[in-house]
């Protein structure tokens, strides 16, 4: 057979493949055309070599089909291979609240067996919102914290119980879409916090609480729109400090707490302090790790007053200061206190407030926790838009009021007033004022002027 008519039955088999295909196999036969022509004509013959062109072609094309499958073995295992990863990755970064491996092996030596996934037992969930109420005393904060004792944990397990979330979502409450308005820390309690979270349509309030300890009550549940974050959509956020009145008294003056009454003047002297922190003001002094040209170290303060005098149970005087804002950052309430308290006292003066607004680091005394409460969380700007659509109801809870009302004076108050009584928390803080300096701290560089700064620091209410 001669070249002609080899190349004749090549391109009968290029035109049963497909034009890819046969755009390869051209570029091969332009290639093997090429070689044959720069062969030693004088030593081989086009007509009598020792393998014939069509033959060459049809090896060509096997070789290319081998070559294909193998990149198509490689890049399968590849992709495998990245899937793998991912996996991994997902299941390292996920927080493993409960080891079900273990708890089934457990229940498992115990004669019992955790029951399959039934279809039926899925539930639709809406983005819903919760008021909750808790006192914070016997608990480490209100974010979770594996092996600590926190609040959501005990909203979690009840819900868990109760099938509000599924497994899935306790092990990792992204899922549910959890978050809250704002957080609290050590011992801090709070009287209307908010969360949002995706719940059933058919919720048991009452059975619900049944399952939550005494110092924690859910009172509503309200639905929201599909993009609501409790965080997010809060403009505002209102703080109570709740303290004898002892407190004020001047420092170098000694009172019984139990007789201490506060004179009116001092009350005025109390509110033109607290009215000096209102405004959008530099607060750098009033955390730590900010600095001063941080954006965020800015904080607007919508109003800072002084509740009038009472007595508690105990016949101790005490006043609430109430402090309104956008945000706060962590300890800037307390410090905001324990300086207005140093400043009422004689121990420091309001020259010292106006300095710790400006780029110089203060050594500024932190009024004790125990007073402190996240009292209300305010969604206008949501109310405003969709309080009034004829779906969704106003975030203003009037009908859960006069239970909240309740369970703070007998649970978050009542605590304050019965621990200060006992424990004097207060008269102890009070003996420490004279160490602080007032003045340019010594003992620690400014933090850089960096953009980034500790997340966990620029809070939204994380006192």
């Amino acid at each position: 057979m001669c070249v002609c008519d080899e190349l004749q039955v090549v391109m009968q088999q290029l035109g049963c493949i497909t034009i890819k295909e046969r755009h390869t196999c051209k570029v091969v036969f332009v290639v093997c055309l090429k070689t044959l022509l720069r062969t030693d004509i004088s030593r081989y013959s086009l007509c009598s070599r020792h393998k014939s062109f069509a033959v060459a072609m049809t090896e060509a094309l096997d070789k290319l089909e081998q070559e294909r499958e193998a990149r198509k073995v490689t890049k399968e295992a590849e992709d495998e291979s990245v899937k793998e990863a991912n996996r991994l990755k997902r299941t390292l970064k996920r927080k493993k609240w409960v080891d079900w491996k273990a708890q089934d092996e457990e229940d498992a030596a115990n004669g019992t067996k955790r029951a399959p996934f039934d279809p039926a037992d899925r539930i639709k969930r809406k983005k819903s919102a919760i008021l909750l109420s808790y006192c914070g005393a016997n608990y480490y904060g209100m974010q979770r914290n594996p092996g600590m004792q926190t609040i959501e944990e005990e909203l979690f397990k009840a819900m868990l119980k109760h099938k509000w979330i599924t497994e899935d979502s306790f092990e990792q409450v992204q899922i549910a879409s959890f978050q809250r308005a704002a957080r609290t820390d050590k011992g801090v309690s709070a009287a209307r916090q908010v969360c949002s979270v995706k719940l059933p349509e058919e919720l048991d309030l009452l059975a619900f609480n049944a399952d939550l300890p005494d110092q924690i009550r859910l009172f509503g549940v309200e639905r929201v729109t599909k993009g609501f974050n409790a965080k997010d959509q809060c403009n505002a956020r209102t703080y109570t400090y709740t303290l004898p009145t002892i407190a004020f008294a001047a420092c170098d003056e000694q009172h019984e707490q139990e007789t201490y009454r506060i004179p009116l003047e001092l009350q005025e002297l109390v509110n033109a302090t607290l009215k000096l922190y209102e405004g959008t003001k530099n607060f750098h002094n009033f955390t730590s790790k900010k600095n001063f040209l941080d954006p965020s170290a800015k904080r607007f303060i919508m109003s800072f007053t002084c509740s009038a005098p009472f007595l508690s149970p105990q016949s101790i005087e005490f006043v609430t200061l109430q402090v309104k804002g956008q945000s706060f950052m962590l300890h800037q309430i307390r410090k905001m206190v324990g300086l207005a308290i140093a400043i009422v006292r004689g121990n420091t003066t309001t020259a010292t407030l106006e300095r710790a607004l400006t780029e110089e680091r203060l050594d500024l005394p932190m009024a004790p926790g125990l007073g402190l409460v996240l009292d209300t969380v305010h969604y206008e700007r949501y109310n405003d838009r969709y309080g009034k659509d004829g779906i969704h109801n106003p975030l203003t809870w009037e009908a859960q009021e006069e239970q909240v009302r309740q369970f703070i004076e007998q649970h978050i108050y009542a605590n304050i007033y019965k621990t200060e009584t006992e424990q004097r928390n207060m008269l102890d803080w009070l003996s420490t004022l004279h160490f602080h300096s007032y003045d340019t701290r010594r003992d620690e560089p400014p933090p850089e002027a960096t953009g980034k700064q500790m997340k966990n620091e620029d809070d939204d209410g994380e006192e």
